[in-house]
C-alpha cells in the first residue's frame, strides 16, 4: 500500500546536534561521506532554505515541539523550561491516535521529560532535574568540560578516541533498531517518533581511522579582515578573535567534526537498514534534520548562536514513499517550526494556534497557494551580557538585529549574490529602504529589553532549581546512565 492510500502514515524523524547543512553531499559537499542522509534526500525531497527557530539547542528543539517561536514559549536560552502547559505535536498526534515516542535526546529541561510523548524507550545523560547529579558517574574524567561548551577551550581541546556522545548514540541507535523491528507486521496503530542524537556536537574527538581520512582533507576556511561588529563581539566573547587559532588547531577539529558528521551518518544507515527490515518503509514519512548548525570556522566563529547560515540554517530532507517526487528540491524558505503543523496536516489532528505552516504541498510535489517566503530565528545570548536578537530571512535578504544596548548595527546580506555571506550591508545607504522595511518587520512582534528582561529572570529562577537540585538530588528514570570512564581511555588530543 503506498503512503497517498494509508490516510495515517507512520512518522520517523531523526534528530542530530549542531550538524552543518554544508556538510551533507547531498547539499553539495564532496569531502565528507554522509550516504545515507544521501539516500533520504534521492528517494524524497531536500529543502534549501530551512532555518532553526533559535540557533541555540534548547530555543530551537522546544520551537521544534510546540510549532512556536522562541519568544512565545518563553524559552530564550539553555536555562529555561518548556512550560508543561504548552501543547505540542506529541500531545496533538496522541489525540489523533499516533503512538508517540521519543528515543534519545531532545534536550528537555527540568522534570518534564515527555511534553506529549506517550513513551520514552531510551532518555540521555540530561534527562534529569536541573542541577541533579549525572546518573552512573562523572563524565569527561579525561579532559576538561570546556570542550564541549562554547569557547576557545572547545576548540583547543580536540583530537581522536571514543567519548561519551559517541556512546550515547550507539545506545540511541540501537534502541531505535529495536523500537522499528518491534512494529513487524503491526499495522494497526501508526507511530510518530523521534530518534535523538547528540553528534556531531563537540568535543571534537572522533574514532582515530575517520579522524585520519578527514586530516588532510579538511577545508581550512579563510577569515574576511572586515567584519560586521556583531561578528567581532561573538568572537570577542568567545576568546577566539585574538590570538587567532592556530591552522592545526583548527585543522583538528575540523578533522574530528567532519569524522563525527559521517560517524552520525553511518547511525542513520542503521536505522534505515531497521525500518526497511521492519516492514513499514513504505508506509512512513522519514524525515531528517538538525536542531542548529555549526559554524565549523566560516566566517572564524564556531559553534552556533550566531546568524550565519551555517549556524541558523539546517539541513532537512524527507521521504514519502509514494507522495513525495524523487530526488526533488523546493528553495521556498522555511523552519522546523514548521514540522508540527505538517505533522498535525498528515495526522488530521485538527489545528492549534502555532507560528510554523503546513510542509505538505511541498512534500506532494506542489506549492502552497498563498505562501510568505520569510521566516525568522531568535534567542537571548547569555554569554554576550543576555543581549537578545532576532533574524529574518525574506527572499533573497536576511538581516539580524541585536538589543540596542550596545548600539550594535543590523546585519544584512543579499544571499543571491552574496551566499558567503561576505558583504554586510547593514550600514550601506544604498540599501537603507530595504534594511529599514526589514528592521520593521522583525521588530512587528519583537520586544528586545522585554526578552533579555524576562530571559534574566528565568535564569534566576533555574539557578534556584539547580540549587534545589544540587542539594536534594532527585532521579528521574528517563536519565540514561553515564557509562564507565574507561571507554575514553582511548583518546589522543593533539
Amino acid at each position: 500500500m503506498s503512503a497517498e492510500k494509508n490516510k495515517s502514515p507512520n512518522i520517523l524523524l531523526i534528530m542530530s546536534d549542531q550538524h552543518s547543512r554544508s556538510l551533507l553531499g547531498c547539499y553539495g559537499n564532496k569531502i565528507v561521506r554522509t550516504p545515507n542522509l544521501d539516500r533520504i534526500a534521492g528517494e524524497g525531497m531536500r529543502f534549501d532554505n530551512c532555518y532553526c527557530p533559535g540557533p541555540l539547542c534548547v530555543p530551537s528543539r522546544t520551537g521544534f515541539m510546540t510549532g512556536r517561536y522562541p519568544s512565545r514559549n518563553r524559552v530564550w536560552n539553555n536555562s529555561h523550561l518548556l512550560s508543561s502547559g504548552l501543547s505540542t505535536w506529541a500531545h496533538l498526534l496522541g489525540t489523533a491516535g499516533y503512538e508517540t515516542s521519543l528515543i534519545g535526546r531532545m534536550h528537555f529541561e527540568g522534570p518534564d521529560q515527555y511534553h506529549g510523548f506517550e513513551k520514552r524507550p531510551v532518555g540521555e545523560y540530561w534527562a534529569a532535574h536541573p542541577g541533579a547529579p549525572l546518573k552512573g558517574g562523572k563524565m569527561w574524567t579525561h579532559f576538561s568540560s570546556k570542550t564541549c561548551g562554547q569557547t576557545r577551550p572547545a576548540v583547543e581541546i580536540a583530537g581522536f578516541g571514543t567519548t561519551h556522545y559517541q556512546c550515547m548514540d550507539r545506545i540511541i541507535t540501537d534502541a531505535a533498531c529495536d523500537f522499528l523491528l518491534g512494529k513487524r507486521g503491526n499495522n494497526n496503530r501508526p507511530f510518530a517518533a523521534v530518534v535523538g542524537y547528540v553528534l556531531p556536537h563537540c568535543p571534537f574527538i572522533a574514532p582515530k581511522d575517520l579522524f585520519d581520512y578527514y586530516y588532510e582533507r579538511v577545508n581550512i576556511p579563510e577569515i574576511e579582515r572586515t567584519q560586521p561588529p556583531a561578528v567581532a563581539r561573538f568572537r570577542r566573547l568567545r576568546k577566539i578573535d585574538s590570538p587567532p587559532l592556530s591552522e592545526k588547531q583548527v585543522r583538528v577539529a575540523l578533522a574530528a567534526y567532519y569524522a563525527l558528521c559521517e560517524t552520525m551518518d553511518t547511525n542513520v544507515g542503521q536505522i534505515l537498514q531497521a525500518l526497511d527490515e521492519s516492514g513499514q518503509t513504505e508506509e512512513t514519512l522519514l524525515i531528517y534534520c538538525s536542531d542548529h548548525g555549526e559554524m565549523a570556522g566560516s566566517h572564524g566563529c564556531w559553534w552556533k548562536s550566531i546568524y550565519y547560515e551555517e549556524s541558523a540554517a539546517v539541513p532537512l530532507v524527507a521521504r514519502w514513499p509514494g507522495v513525495t517526487p524523487s530526488a526533488s528540491v523546493t528553495e521556498e524558505i522555511c523552519n522546523l517550526l514548521d514540522l508540527p503543523a505538517t505533522f498535525a496536516d498528515i495526522a488530521g489532528a485538527g489545528s492549534v494556534d502555532m507560528d510554523g505552516r503546513s510542509l505538505v504541498p511541498f512534500l506532494r510535489g506542489e506549492r502552497p497557494g498563498e505562501w510568505r517566503n520569510e521566516t525568522f530565528s531568535e534567542f537571548v545570548d547569555e554569554r554576550g551580557g543576555n543581549l537578545a536578537s532576532r533574524m529574518i530571512r525574506s527572499g533573497r535578504w536576511k538581516l539580524w538585529l541585536h538589543g540596542d544596548d550596545e548600539g550594535l548595527p543590523p546585519v544584512m546580506f543579499d544571499l543571491e549574490n552574496d551566499p558567503k555571506e561576505l558583504c554586510d550591508l547593514g550600514s550601506d545607504p544604498v540599501y537603507a529602504d530595504i534594511r529599514d522595511k526589514l528592521v520593521a518587520r522583525v521588530m512587528e512582534n519583537w520586544n528586545p529589553a522585554l526578552a533579555a528582561a524576562e530571559s534574566a529572570q528565568l535564569t534566576r529562577d533555574r539557578d534556584i532549581l539547580t540549587e534545589w537540585g544540587g542539594k536534594l538530588a532527585p532521579e528521574l528514570p528517563e536519565t540514561l546512565p553515564v557509562p564507565p570512564p574507561e571507554v575514553e581511555d582511548d583518546v589522543c588530543l593533539l
